[in-house]
Protein backbone atom coordinates (compact mmCIF):
# COMPACT_ATOMS: atom_id res chain seq x y z
CA UNK A 1 0.00 0.00 0.00
CA UNK A 2 2.75 2.43 0.99
CA UNK A 3 4.78 1.37 -2.03
CA UNK A 4 1.88 2.20 -4.38
CA UNK A 5 1.47 5.59 -2.72
CA UNK A 6 5.17 6.34 -3.23
CA UNK A 7 4.92 5.28 -6.89
CA UNK A 8 1.96 7.61 -7.36
CA UNK A 9 3.86 10.49 -5.74
CA UNK A 10 6.96 9.88 -7.85
CA UNK A 11 4.98 9.55 -11.06
CA UNK A 12 3.07 12.75 -10.29
CA UNK A 13 6.41 14.53 -9.75
CA UNK A 14 7.84 13.17 -12.99
CA UNK A 15 4.90 14.09 -15.20
CA UNK A 16 4.20 17.59 -13.91
CA UNK A 17 4.74 20.24 -16.52
CA UNK A 18 7.70 19.35 -18.73
CA UNK A 19 11.15 18.99 -17.18
CA UNK A 20 10.15 20.42 -13.79
CA UNK A 21 9.06 17.00 -12.52
CA UNK A 22 12.47 15.47 -13.05
CA UNK A 23 14.19 18.21 -11.09
CA UNK A 24 11.78 17.60 -8.22
CA UNK A 25 12.40 13.84 -8.23
CA UNK A 26 16.20 14.06 -8.16
CA UNK A 27 16.38 15.31 -4.55
CA UNK A 28 14.24 12.35 -3.46
CA UNK A 29 16.61 9.93 -5.17
CA UNK A 30 19.59 11.73 -3.65
CA UNK A 31 18.09 11.57 -0.14
CA UNK A 32 17.32 7.86 -0.55
CA UNK A 33 20.94 7.25 -1.60
CA UNK A 34 22.23 9.07 1.47
CA UNK A 35 19.95 7.07 3.75
CA UNK A 36 21.04 3.82 2.12
CA UNK A 37 24.76 4.45 2.51
CA UNK A 38 24.61 6.05 5.96
CA UNK A 39 21.91 3.99 7.68
CA UNK A 40 20.83 0.83 5.87
CA UNK A 41 24.17 -0.54 4.63
CA UNK A 42 26.04 -0.22 7.97
CA UNK A 43 23.15 -1.89 9.82
CA UNK A 44 23.19 -4.81 7.36
CA UNK A 45 26.94 -5.25 7.87
CA UNK A 46 26.54 -5.18 11.65
CA UNK A 47 23.74 -7.77 11.46
CA UNK A 48 25.90 -10.08 9.32
CA UNK A 49 28.84 -9.83 11.78
CA UNK A 50 26.54 -10.57 14.73
CA UNK A 51 24.98 -13.55 12.94
CA UNK A 52 28.45 -14.94 12.14
CA UNK A 53 29.44 -14.52 15.80
CA UNK A 54 26.32 -16.41 16.94
CA UNK A 55 26.95 -19.22 14.45
CA UNK A 56 30.59 -19.56 15.63
CA UNK A 57 29.79 -19.96 19.34
CA UNK A 58 31.53 -22.97 20.85
CA UNK A 59 32.25 -24.53 24.22
CA UNK A 60 34.81 -22.58 26.23
CA UNK A 61 33.95 -19.14 24.86
CA UNK A 62 33.51 -16.39 27.41
CA UNK A 63 30.36 -14.44 26.59
CA UNK A 64 28.26 -11.58 27.88
CA UNK A 65 24.48 -11.50 27.47
CA UNK A 66 22.15 -8.57 26.92
CA UNK A 67 21.31 -8.65 30.62
CA UNK A 68 24.97 -8.29 31.58
CA UNK A 69 25.50 -11.89 32.66
CA UNK A 70 29.05 -13.04 31.97
CA UNK A 71 29.89 -16.70 31.79
CA UNK A 72 31.66 -19.50 29.99
CA UNK A 73 29.77 -21.64 27.48
CA UNK A 74 29.64 -25.27 28.61
CA UNK A 75 27.11 -26.55 26.04
CA UNK A 76 25.69 -25.32 22.75
CA UNK A 77 22.21 -26.22 21.48
CA UNK A 78 20.37 -25.19 18.32
CA UNK A 79 18.88 -22.01 19.74
CA UNK A 80 20.38 -21.78 23.24
CA UNK A 81 23.65 -22.04 25.14
CA UNK A 82 24.41 -23.25 28.66
CA UNK A 83 26.62 -20.91 30.67
CA UNK A 84 28.68 -21.54 33.78
CA UNK A 85 28.46 -18.33 35.80
CA UNK A 86 30.98 -17.63 38.57
CA UNK A 87 31.41 -17.34 41.55
CA UNK A 88 29.00 -20.16 42.49
CA UNK A 89 29.34 -21.97 39.14
CA UNK A 90 25.65 -21.61 38.38
CA UNK A 91 24.46 -23.26 35.18
CA UNK A 92 22.15 -21.04 33.14
CA UNK A 93 20.50 -21.64 29.80
CA UNK A 94 20.11 -18.52 27.67
CA UNK A 95 19.03 -18.00 24.08
CA UNK A 96 21.74 -17.50 21.50
CA UNK A 97 20.12 -14.23 20.52
CA UNK A 98 20.85 -12.87 24.02
CA UNK A 99 24.63 -13.11 23.48
CA UNK A 100 26.09 -9.71 22.61
CA UNK A 101 29.83 -10.29 22.81
CA UNK A 102 32.38 -13.10 22.83
CA UNK A 103 35.89 -13.11 24.29
CA UNK A 104 37.78 -16.19 23.16
CA UNK A 105 40.88 -17.66 24.84
CA UNK A 106 43.25 -16.58 22.03
CA UNK A 107 42.16 -12.94 22.33
CA UNK A 108 42.78 -12.90 26.10
CA UNK A 109 46.27 -14.41 25.75
CA UNK A 110 47.29 -11.68 23.27
CA UNK A 111 46.35 -8.88 25.71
Amino acid sequence: MLNMMMQNEISSFLFQGGGGGLTMALPLVFIFGIFYFLLILPQQRKQKRWQAMINDLKTGDKVMTQGGIRGIIIAVKDDAVHLRVPPDNLRLEVGKSAVVSVAREEEEKKS
